[in-house]
């Protein structure tokens, strides 16, 4: 991706510097499947697990931050220009449908942080919450995303802030909302089939980002859109519950599959269009 000497986002705010010990998870990033996929090894509910994580465990004392590598500098640089990007995109897709883009914050942090949404920890990776609106991003997920899931590449790290952008474009649009209402009333089976279209959804947004940051800023190399699916691959349900226990759970999946991932993908880049990316009422994921 070539975003050296780019703008960068002014709504970035580095908590590297500070910290806590704890494991705290609030819910919505892509990391969160790990913990699911932990809920179904151990025979239990996962979304019990998630809240029993988040709510169970005790703040440690704030430890001495370690000094950032040049590399790991160098990544929040990246970080902040491609959230630059995504800022731009959004405005003007958003100016087209006459409404107004509310720009998120993007939290950079090690090892844990508070959020709006509890504390954040590293291990649920980055995600968003809703509550403060901001993104919460450890850079250290970026080794995770080349060595542990065999998913290396500048463009993969973007598409996965594109796609914790997605969420935002979903709150803003008050879709994120109606789904978590629907939380009381269905069953676990159900509302992980929402929880699926609202994550494949954002997929579709990134998309559609990458395709409007190409026409807008030619920003894309020779094997980026490849980098991202490739990366969209890698954190598939099925993928993951395979890799973890052997076989899959459909009824279990959070976060769609990996075809259904790469598919939503490829389809916000090929046109671009936020009207095709109604996954809600999609008869094939």
């Amino acid at each position: 991706m070539q975003w050296r000497g780019r703008r960068e986002s002014g709504n970035v705010e580095d908590m590297r510097g500070g910290g806590f010990g704890g494991r705290g998870i609030a819910l919505g990033g892509i990391g969160t499947i790990i913990v699911v996929v932990i809920g179904l090894l151990l025979g239990q509910n996962p979304l019990d697990l998630l809240q029993a994580v988040n709510q169970g465990q005790p703040q440690q004392e704030q430890t001495a931050p370690a000094a950032s590598s040049a590399e790991e500098d160098e990544a929040a640089q990246f970080v902040k220009v491609v959230l630059a990007d995504n800022e731009d995109v959004w405005h003007k897709l958003f100016d087209e449908q006459g409404m107004q883009y509310q720009e998120p914050k993007l939290v950079l942090f090690r090892d844990a942080v508070e959020s709006g949404c509890g504390q954040a920890s590293s291990a649920v990776g980055p995600y968003y919450c809703p509550a403060d609106q901001k993104m919460y991003i450890d850079l250290s997920f970026y080794d995770e995303l080349k060595n542990r899931f065999s998913a290396p590449g500048d463009f993969a790290m973007a598409y996965v802030i594109a796609h914790e952008n997605g969420h935002h474009i979903q709150n803003l649009l008050g879709i994120s909302v109606k789904v978590h209402q629907m939380r009381e009333r269905l069953s676990e089976e159900e509302y992980n089939k929402l929880s699926v279209r609202l994550e494949l959804q954002a997929d579709f947004f990134a998309g559609v980002w990458a395709h409007h940051a190409q026409q807008m800023k030619n920003v894309l190399e020779q094997g980026d859109i490849e980098e991202a699916l490739n990366a969209a691959n890698a954190i598939g349900d099925d993928k993951l519950q395979k890799q973890a226990q052997g076989y899959v759970v459909p009824d279990a999946f959070t976060h769609g599959t990996s075809a259904q991932r790469m598919r939503w993908f490829k389809k916000g880049f090929d046109t671009g269009d936020i009207k095709q990316g109604d996954t809600f009422k999609a008869e094939v994921l």
